[in-house]
């Protein structure tokens, strides 16, 4: 039943890993990099500083932390990149409490809230890592391997043991 139970939550972490990243690959991929200069302008527009500089550190955050997180490599490392970039892209792009028109500041309420759970998803993956079929969940098994298994052998213990 345990084996069972490691079968269903590894299916399970895998496909959360990957229902989490994608929107953060795709996001580097599909629109930043291709559209690196209409973006870092209306990341000016917005009021972030330094906006070029800072788009080549939110790719980097996205492609990192996306990648890290699907392979579950580093996973509460990348999870975290993750999490620094959507804090801030929630902060500067979806600030409703600055919006008077009631449509957009109800357009805005919902993106704030939607990047809230994405958050707090990735909050998930910081406390509880990537899960048995991760690559952090593979180096731990190996690491409970090796410390379960008996001592192996060497020369010195052998001759020890002849003497005795």
């Amino acid at each position: 039943m345990e084996q069972f139970t490691t079968i269903i939550q590894g299916i399970v972490s895998l496909l959360a890993r990957l229902l989490i990243a994608v929107i953060f690959l795709v996001s580097a991929v599909g629109n930043k990099i291709p559209q690196f200069q209409q973006t870092a302008e209306y990341m000016a527009l917005e009021g972030v500083p330094n906006p070029r500089f800072a788009l080549f550190g939110a790719i980097g955050l996205l492609l990192l932390g996306g990648l890290s997180v699907i392979a579950g490599a580093w996973t509460r490392i990348g999870a975290m990149f993750l999490f620094t970039f959507l804090a801030a892209a929630t902060f500067y792009f979806h600030d409703f409490w600055q919006i008077a028109d009631p449509a957009q500041r109800q357009l805005q309420t919902i993106q704030f809230m939607k990047n809230l759970s994405i958050g707090g998803g990735l909050l998930a993956l910081v406390a509880f890592g990537g899960g048995p079929w991760s690559v952090d969940g593979w180096i731990e098994w190996k690491q409970e391997e090796a410390e379960s298994a008996p001592p192996a052998k060497t020369r010195s213990s052998a001759k020890v043991q002849q003497a005795a």
